[in-house]
């Protein structure tokens, strides 16, 4: 251990080292949710991003990460509690915010939306509107993937990556963001699996079996799909279906290479149907195994919602989904729109919204497979411009090549919907530049105990 700072706004001659031990004194929390410290170089700061720690803490953390302009840390200790400081409730990873009163994260939320839009984008003149708060703040989430580990005394577990770690599993018994039915299946699979005496994948060695498990559930429908994800081998599939019990649909991914993830690989049909399906604004959506769907369905529906009353259609319109995935925004406006033209870059996703589309009988609703900078300039080559454009794009938003195809598409209105304020707010700005004005925005708490915000942006010709 390096040297330890008992003082923390006494000026320090020197940026800290990873491995050093430091008293700070948190006093803002930055995009991402991590607390915010800042130390004196002798006439100059210095900040480090304190992971586990809120405004107000005097915490003792160990530096992480240690870069030119800024540091990453560790909480090791709290020392003195924030005004804001509760007691956690979960006893494991994916609730970071659970420290916080949910009032107070629906306040940080709404704050770092309007930074983002005013100080990344340098916006000014939008309405900033409400955030809308979660109607569940535990045990929301219709989909968690899992992962394999092993314990000190060899034992399998399944549980969630220790905080910052690559390969470290934390076991779980009751994950409180899931389902009780949710945990009972997680329960019952890896009873089942130790039963086998299955071993975990090791991600250093890169040796073993078992990887993933992911649930997801039709919190509207009760059906459930368990997808066990493990390395190429074999396994006794008749005793695990008959362990778990009567599941929609159980798929078995053996997925070769390095990779953490739970994309991709080759899927094998256990028992029942490949897809699930789940209710969603009055619609019926099939979902496969790998499809894009928010994970909260509740609040999902809230976001639609937010994104229609923004769309302000009146029957004549023609719609571009962008970033369509399975289509569920599209299809959604598609009662109130003339025609809806989905794009989406993932083939399988394009098959899934076709397939939602002749379910729930629309027949305005089409969709296209490709990048959607080429698919619109080809669209606007043939002379068929939108109404009204929504996008719902990836956390890194839009490139500028595509928000240049946006633009000279010329929608009068653009509904983007944005999981990541800081990626929305240059998008926004380019738009703003290209001829269009930011008028409104409101966020929604999708994903409560997390620093993770979803919001919704209205933007107009000007």
């Amino acid at each position: 251990m390096n040297g330890v700072t008992t003082d923390p706004a006494a000026p320090t001659i020197r940026k800290p080292e990873r491995g050093d031990e430091l008293e700070l004194r948190v006093d803002a929390l930055a995009f991402g949710g991590n607390g915010v410290a800042r130390l004196k170089l002798g006439d100059r700061g210095y900040v480090l991003f304190v992971r586990g720690a809120v405004p107000g803490d005097l915490v003792r953390a160990v530096v992480t990460k240690r870069k030119r302009d800024y540091g990453e840390a560790r909480t090791l200790e709290v020392l003195e509690r924030g005004p804001d400081r509760i007691d956690a409730v979960a006893d494991h990873a994916g609730a970071p915010w659970q420290i916080l009163p949910y009032a107070r994260q629906l306040e940080v939320k709404q704050q770092q939306v309007d930074e983002a839009l005013r100080r990344l984008g340098r916006l000014d003149g939008f309405q900033l509107e409400p955030i809308v708060p979660a109607t569940e703040q535990w045990r929301y989430r219709n989909k968690l993937e899992y992962s394999y580990g092993t314990a000190p005394d060899g034992q399998l577990i399944c549980g969630f990556h220790a905080a910052g770690s690559w390969e470290q599993i934390d076991h779980i018994e009751d994950c409180l963001l899931a389902s009780e039915r949710g945990n009972e299946l997680r329960r019952l699979a890896l009873d089942a699996l130790r039963a086998q005496n299955l071993g975990a994948y090791d991600r250093r060695s890169q040796i073993g079996f078992l990887r993933n498990l992911v649930v997801r559930e039709g919190r509207r429908t009760g059906q459930e799909q368990v997808r066990l994800v493990t390395s190429p081998g074999e396994f006794d599939v008749d005793a695990f279906a008959a362990a778990l019990g009567p599941v929609q649909s159980l798929i078995w991914t053996q997925a070769a290479g390095v990779a953490e993830t739970t994309q991709g690989g080759q899927d094998e049909l256990i028992t029942g149907t490949p897809r699930i399906e789940e209710e969603l604004g009055g619609l019926r959506f099939a979902l496969s195994s790998e499809a894009f769907f928010q994970t909260n369905t509740e609040m999902a529906e809230q976001l639609y919602a937010v994104a229609a009353e923004y769309a302000a259609l009146k029957g004549f319109e023609r719609v571009y989904d962008l970033c369509c995935g399975i289509g569920t925004i599209g299809l959604t406006l598609a009662s109130r729109a003339a025609e809806v033209v989905g794009v989406e870059i993932v083939p399988e996703a394009v098959e899934d919204a076709a397939f939602n589309a002749r379910v729930n009988e629309i027949t305005n609703a089409h969709f296209i497979a490709g990048d959607v900078r080429v698919v619109l300039k080809n669209l606007i080559a043939e002379g068929v411009r939108p109404d009204v454009i929504v996008v719902d794009p990836p956390r890194a938003g839009l490139s500028k090549k595509v928000v240049a195809r946006i633009a000279e598409s010329n929608p009068k209105r653009i509904v983007y919907v944005s999981c990541n304020p800081t990626t929305l707010a240059p998008n926004a700005a380019q738009l703003v530049e290209a001829g269009y004005k930011l008028v409104r925005v409101r966020p929604v708490d999708q994903f409560p105990q997390t620093p993770h915000i979803e919001c919704v942006a209205l933007l107009e010709r000007a």
